[in-house]
């Protein structure tokens, strides 16, 4: 365990560039194995959930090296199907490999995916997809086993705009015989660019960040380059902690129309946001001001911003009240930001939050990934010395977090 030591009440101030997008990353990652050849990756963040794919991949028998930010994956040797328990258990996103060995071998087995404790999620959806193509499915010690003798391209209709199930169908459907619809498919920003991966590869998809995305498959996918795209959520949460601080950041190298519901609230929540080409420049208040939100799959409020928000809202002039739509856990925060002085309920997935003048710093521990997140923005808006714990769950997914504060002018250290 490690924890980062924040003495707070720095306004931040200066430029901060973004790293790739650990979202995307997570799924082009494995989506290189369908290709003959090797994959360039460029603009790869180095987290330690990459780390972790990069070893499962290995374990696999796949040819990978990373030199700063560009992977360079070359998997013709890989014959195996069956992953390794004990690496998959440590990563929410190796369940992607179930549509990847299922379209490259026919078959694979994939232990239960391990992850963030944010509440139950389900593969129901991912396993109705891969079962329209002509999968069998069975789950036994916790190990997904799918085999099928010819994967038949088909219409799928998800329940709900599962993000992980129709990136993995996509996978799946890629090299499946005929056309697959997905309908009622996610939208979001790292879905698309899956999507511009797979057909850069020389694949076919079609309606990426629409509801529906139709895949045409295909035998002959080849390794490529290809560029992740910036990570929204490490821009919002740095245009958090400029708010939370009453700071002045320029974040560099984003994807502006990707932040567009994160910026409309934090606008309603009283900071000064400039826009101008790949750059976005946040002034915050003194205070901000209180604000409602409902988190939604996109374009609406993304449920990864809404742990870092609840942090910056602890010290807003009014009450607020922020609804979880998405997932049961993922207010457990508020326990540790009450500790430090903030006064907040919370009723199911709902949390009422009255801001309070200052929060004041004290040993707290991250969860889950943006939790811990929502815990360094309250430690740097607060009076005194925060510990925040559990911080290697933060470098899961924020690439050199601390050096990236300090140079904005935070007192942070990580103390192992």
């Amino acid at each position: 365990m490690s924890k980062l030591v924040i003495t707070g009440r720095k306004q931040l101030a200066g430029e901060v560039p973004i790293s790739g997008s650990k979202n995307s990353s997570v799924a082009i990652i494995p989506a290189a194995l369908l290709g003959e050849g090797t994959t360039i990756l460029e603009n790869v963040p180095a987290i330690r959930d990459v780390e972790v794919f990069v070893q499962i991949l290995e374990g696999l028998g796949v040819d990978v090296s990373m030199n700063k930010n560009t992977m360079t994956i070359s998997p013709n040797d890989f014959s195996t199907y069956v992953t390794q328990y004990d690496l998959v258990r440590k990563l929410r996103a190796s369940y992607y490999l179930m549509g990847v060995l299922l379209a490259k071998f026919g078959k694979a087995e994939v232990g239960l995916p391990g992850g963030c404790d944010i509440g139950p999620r389900p593969i129901d959806q991912h396993l109705k997809g891969f079962q329209a193509l002509g999968a069998d499915v069975s789950v036994e010690g916790g190990i997904v086993r799918l085999k099928a003798d010819h994967l038949q391209g088909a219409p799928v209709y998800l329940d709900m705009p599962s993000v992980g199930a129709t990136i993995n169908i996509m996978l799946a459907a890629s090299m499946a015989d005929g056309t697959t619809i997905i309908e009622n498919a996610a939208k979001e920003p790292h879905v698309v660019d899956l999507a511009n991966f797979i057909n850069a590869m020389g694949g076919s998809v079609h309606g990426a960040g629409t509801d529906v995305i139709r895949i045409k498959g295909t035998r002959d996918l080849r390794g490529t380059e290809h560029a992740i795209i910036p990570d929204d959520m490490e821009s919002a949460t740095y245009m958090m902690m400029a708010v939370a601080t009453a700071g002045d950041v320029e974040i560099k190298g984003v994807i502006t129309k990707h932040l567009e519901p994160v910026v409309a609230k934090l606008r309603e929540a009283g900071a000064d946001i400039e826009q101008n080409g790949d750059f976005i420049e946040v002034s915050g208040p003194e205070r901000p001001k209180p604000v409602n939100v409902r988190t939604m799959p996109y374009p609406g409020f993304p449920t990864d911003a809404q742990q870092p928000l609840t942090a910056v809202l602890t010290r807003a002039t009014g009450v607020s009240i922020v609804h979880e739509s998405m997932y049961d856990n993922r207010l457990g925060h508020m326990n540790e930001l009450v500790k430090m002085g903030a006064k907040a309920r919370v009723q199911g997935k709902t949390a009422i939050i009255e801001g309070v003048p200052k929060l004041t710093g004290a040993p707290v521990t991250a969860t889950d990934l943006r939790a811990g997140a929502s815990l360094v923005i309250a430690g740097l808006s607060a009076e005194g010395t925060t510990e925040v714990h559990g911080f290697e769950i933060i470098q899961r997914g924020y690439e050199a977090i601390v050096d990236k504060l300090r140079s904005l002018g935070a007192d942070v250290q990580v103390i192992e």
